[in-house]
């Protein structure tokens, strides 16, 4: 039986920053074995940022493991005194963390298809 090849799995982002503020553009998968990529380009931005916004619009898929990696970073953020904000969550991710209660602890701005 001819093995089925998944389609490589990535995460890259880009960081635009200013002196107080930091977009994180992610794109690709938020998933087991990447997401030590979000925590190690973010978790050195929460001493001196006072927001940082997490740009999923192009966020193709979030696993478990993806939000727990969420939470870690919000919560590491509001202990240093830092806002972690949602920016363009896709249906998916909006499903995810209404199933798990979370939807109301993160501050969300813009939606797939809302301008801001």
């Amino acid at each position: 039986m001819p093995e089925i090849a998944t389609p490589p799995r990535y995460l890259t982002l880009e960081i635009d920053r200013t002196c107080d503020q930091a977009i994180v553009h992610c794109h690709g998968y938020l998933v087991l074995g990447l997401t030590d990529t979000l925590v190690s380009n973010v978790r050195p931005l929460i001493p001196d940022t006072k927001r940082i916004i997490l740009d999923l619009s192009d966020l193709k898929h979030m696993d478990s493991m993806g939000l727990g990696t969420l939470v870690w970073l919000y919560t590491t953020a509001r202990t240093s005194g830092c806002d972690l904000v949602l920016l363009n969550i896709g249906k998916r991710v909006r499903e995810l963390l209404g199933l798990t209660n979370l939807l109301s602890v993160f501050s969300i701005i813009g939606e797939h298809g809302v301008k801001l």
